[in-house]
């Protein structure tokens, strides 16, 4: 695997910390920049809707560019928001800041994600996948509850800080190690040698017909069900706290705890979709679907009991993160027609459903369905997954009229050969 692919793991780790660390900061920015706690949770909603808007738009907008470029000009944009916001009095600035940085974001993850499976074989290109998204899982693990460290220790512009500093080597390491400067090998020079001379902006292809592969009937079932993965996901994620300790009866002391866990399965779970969804990648989807179906609504019937909580948590991580980085695989091996613009569509769909799943699980709670509401809700968005895959695979079926033809085409140019090839070997 190129250490530049890694390069990019790193620098989403960064931006993947920034886009989930508010969750330990919000008292913090409410208090200092005198607004309310709901006012500072639009900052969230802010970042998200960024990244669902931004995923397309800035692929569109440095599509013509050496990739390098393009990644470079995102990450120089989101180090500087953060420098701004971290030095804002306003709050209106500050919900700026998290916009653009969001658009940043997206901007890099839809470039990231084409280059990085660019810069490997077809055999390693899931796993070139899995570095990159896993860059999120570890900021999970690590990067979120050191943000709460720091603003708790130093106040929340801390945090802002640590982000961008941590930018600052993914900065200088794309630069040295990612192919595709303006002219030749650039900056590939020093990077390392197992890259090609450069990753190569891929043919010109129309805007209108990336668009019509990405939204043709192969790929847009497999975006919404993406959309839906992760929309259960994060449903259930984002609520975690109130349900371990007002259903489970955990202190709050756990609640890092159980972040840690289910990051630590997330890692896993990228690694292990990352080996495996290039040779079976119906099966790795197929099979992590129907578990995270089972998973989810276990977790909503026995969040009574701490220990089969602590148990399915990470679990659960390693299955939503798996799935969700084999979709991934799957719309970028389903789009070699949509070289720009298949990252960014897997972008949004991701941070779709990472802003729709939060929203219903408030729904449900609202409606007072209790704290176990919203895990109920993540397992009937699989549910609707599931429907959504079985009806795609039902209507792809060919009918015994389409399968009799097929066998006698087969036939056919097994009998006649192809160009460099005896007759009959295809049989």
């Amino acid at each position: 695997m190129p250490f530049a692919v890694y390069v990019l793991g790193l620098a989403v780790f960064a931006q993947g910390t920034s886009e989930f660390m508010l969750s330990g900061l919000l008292s913090g920015i409410a208090a200092d920049l005198g607004v309310s706690l709901s006012a500072a949770g639009l900052l969230t909603s802010a970042f998200a809707v960024g990244m669902v808007v931004g995923a397309p738009l800035m692929a569109l907008f440095s599509r013509t560019w050496p990739r390098r470029r393009a990644l470079l000009l995102f990450l120089a944009v989101f180090v500087a928001v953060h420098a701004v916001g971290a030095l804002t009095p306003g709050y209106g600035v500050l919900l700026a800041t998290r916009f653009v940085g969001a658009l940043a974001n997206a901007g890099f993850w839809a470039v990231a994600l084409s280059a990085a499976v660019a810069m490997v074989p077809d055999r390693l290109k899931g796993r070139a996948a899995a570095v990159v998204v896993g860059g999120v899982t570890i900021a999970c693990v690590v990067g979120v509850p050191a943000g709460a460290v720091l603003g708790e220790r130093w106040g929340w512009r801390s945090a802002f800080w640590a982000v961008a500093i941590v930018s600052l080597p993914a900065f200088v390491a794309v630069l040295r190690t990612v192919p595709g400067g303006g002219g030749g090998r650039g900056g590939a020079d020093a990077g390392d040698a197992t890259v090609p001379a450069s990753v190569p902006v891929p043919a010109p292809v129309s805007v209108r017909d990336e668009l019509r592969v990405l939204t043709g009937p192969r790929l847009r079932p497999v975006l919404l069900t993406m959309a839906l993965v992760q929309g259960a996901t994060f449903c259930a994620f984002s609520y975690l706290e109130p349900l371990l300790t007002r259903e489970t009866g955990l202190g709050a002391g756990w609640v890092p705890v159980s972040l840690a866990l289910f990051g630590a399965g997330a890692f896993a779970g990228v690694t292990v979709a990352g080996r495996f969804a290039d040779a079976h990648p119906v099966a790795v989807v197929a099979t992590g679907m129907a578990a995270l179906t089972v998973g989810w609504s276990a977790l909503a019937l026995t969040a009574g009991s701490p220990v089969l909580t602590l148990v399915l948590i990470p679990l659960l991580g390693l299955l939503a993160f798996g799935t969700g980085t084999a979709l991934i695989t799957r719309v970028l091996g389903l789009a070699p027609g949509a070289p720009t613009l298949a990252g960014a569509f897997s972008t949004t769909a991701f941070n779709l459903g990472a802003t729709v799943g939060p929203w219903a699980g408030g729904l449900a709670l609202d409606a007072g369905f209790g704290h176990r509401a919203p895990v109920g809700v993540s397992a009937a968005l699989m549910v609707l997954a599931l429907l959504v895959a079985a009806t795609t695979a039902k209507s792809r079926r060919p009918r015994a009229g389409e399968r009799r033809l097929s066998a006698v085409n087969r036939c056919a140019r097994g009998r006649r050969g192809s160009p460099g090839e005896r007759p009959g070997t295809r049989l």
